[in-house]
């Protein structure tokens, strides 16, 4: 548990675009898979979550993520 005071909470989750390149990132993220097993590709993906949630440190935040991600699947996608 962190201190109290440490961090301010983000209160909401931002879903304006923000990045800079995002095709960039995706290509990165995609070539960062490349030659990979599932298991390893899975655990990669699970170890960039897992940073990317401590950065935010809110977990109001990370479960409004968590919600709008599943509440988006594309019709005929299949579940991860």
């Amino acid at each position: 548990m962190r201190p109290a005071g440490k961090h301010a909470s983000m209160a909401s989750l931002n879903l304006t675009p923000r990045l800079d390149d995002p095709d960039a990132l995706f290509a990165a993220l995609v070539a960062a898979h490349e030659g990979l097993p599932l298991a390893a590709s899975r655990r990669l993906d699970a170890k960039l979550v897992l940073l990317l949630a401590n950065h935010i440190g809110d977990t109001n935040v990370i479960l409004d993520a968590l919600r709008t991600a599943q509440a988006t699947d594309e019709p005929g996608e299949e579940p991860a």
